[in-house]
């Protein structure tokens, strides 16, 4: 009996100890997990109220398929906004590289990877172009990607002015916006069996990488989570992982915008965290002046991120146009606004600095299953719209308040 109530007490203050921790963990990084916990609410709550519908394997594919786009625009986003930078034209940019995409296939008659390469070149012109403006004469970013938003947009109408829609009847572009990945394997019946083991291997690689970045702060005698609470956090986020992959094996498994939005993640994400690049940007968005000083090019470092952006806003292009198997007048409208509005939500500071690929990309999440949710409980778009506006000032005042505690 006293072995039972000692081992009752031992637990008991293993558990308040657990608690503790990951609370002081939370409100640590609160900018860093607010998201997550924000993603997560947001999916258990329009899964209770559309009764199970907005969970369901087939509108969890098309959530995360209608993201890719903005997904893609918003991890470019992330870096402009690091180095405290904007640019309003992705939109357009967007819009008219994949017009030119679908005249290029179309009138032109070439390939689908030669017309891709050849937008993908046109977008690293203009953001060059534009790093030359902002970066060597000394325009304000703000006002250089306000008079290209202008351009783009009505060389877009141009380029579409004869039938105001270009219809794109190839096959292999169009897959890129709405076809799955083949299964060669079809191990298990109603399952797409390739998805399932690209999602263990994904998991298998995600703690592998964990325990390495863990063993390196700890080398280096950098503070690190307790075994218990790092457990926790792996067996949670595989679970999260597992489960999304488990649901999208039900349905059609990975989707080609899947695979192209998780390649230009893993890509971006090593990018900023592996890299002397990487930790330039985030010293010139932190401090430009003392980047400068410390022998930092901060004129290239503008003209990378500008390329990069405009190069990842023709590759929306390339999303969004496939998608919808055409070309409009109206395509890329409003894309900048989601792409910032997502990369805010995502964890990126107001002042600068501070920023992670991977929030973004959960921010850009965030954003549209928002949208969808309200789709999918019939709400009127005016009030969509509004409480989109609300959300975007909640991350800005949320960024501000956690700024305020760390000065």
């Amino acid at each position: 009996m006293d072995s039972l109530s000692k081992e009752k007490k031992n637990f008991k203050t293993y558990l308040l100890n657990y608690l503790k921790e990951f609370k002081v963990l939370l409100r640590k990084n609160i900018r860093e997990y607010g998201m997550f916990i924000a993603l997560f609410i947001i999916m258990i709550t329009f899964s209770i109220l559309t009764n199970g519908t907005f969970m369901s394997p087939r509108n969890l594919s098309n959530l995360i398929n209608s993201t890719g786009y903005v997904a893609v625009l918003t991890i470019g986003m992330t870096l402009i906004l690091i180095i405290r930078h904007i640019d309003l034209s992705v939109g357009f940019v967007a819009g008219f590289l994949g017009a030119i995409v679908a005249i290029l296939m179309t009138s032109m008659k070439l390939n689908t990877g030669v017309s891709i390469l050849i937008i993908l070149a046109m977008g690293i012109v203009i953001g060059l172009f534009y790093g030359f403006l902002i970066g060597k004469v000394g325009i304000p970013a703000f006002v250089v990607s306000l008079a290209g938003m202008l351009v783009f947009r009505g060389l877009l109408m141009l380029a579409t002015q004869k039938t105001g829609t270009i219809i794109i009847p190839n096959d292999s572009f169009n897959d890129i916006g709405n076809g799955f990945i083949p299964d060669p394997l079809k191990l298990v019946d109603g399952y797409h069996s390739l998805t399932l083991l690209l999602g263990i291997v994904g998991i298998v690689l995600y703690i592998i990488t964990e325990i390495r970045n863990r063993k390196n702060m700890q080398k280096y005698e950098f503070e690190v989570l307790s075994k218990s609470m790092f457990v926790s956090k792996l067996i949670f986020v595989s679970l999260l992982i597992g489960y999304v992959v488990w649901m999208l094996s039900r349905y059609n498994g990975f989707s080609w915008t899947v695979v192209i939005v998780l390649i230009v993640t893993a890509i971006y994400h090593f990018l900023t965290t592996k890299t002397v690049l990487g930790r330039q940007i985030y010293a010139v968005g932190g401090n430009p002046e003392a980047a400068k000083l410390s022998g930092i090019n901060v004129t290239k470092v503008t003209y990378f991120v500008f390329a990069s952006m405009s190069m990842l806003a023709a590759l929306s292009g390339v999303l969004y146009t496939s998608r919808l198997q055409s070309a409009t007048t109206t395509a890329g409208l409003g894309f900048e606004l989601d792409a910032i509005a997502a990369a805010y939500v995502g964890g990126v500071s107001t002042s600068g600095g501070v920023g992670k690929i991977t929030g973004s990309l959960i921010g850009a999440l965030v954003m549209s299953s928002l949208t969808s949710g309200m789709n999918l409980m019939g709400v009127n778009i005016s009030y969509q719209y509004i409480i989109r506006g609300i959300i975007l000032v909640v991350a800005v005042v949320f960024d501000i308040i956690t700024r305020r505690k760390k000065g």
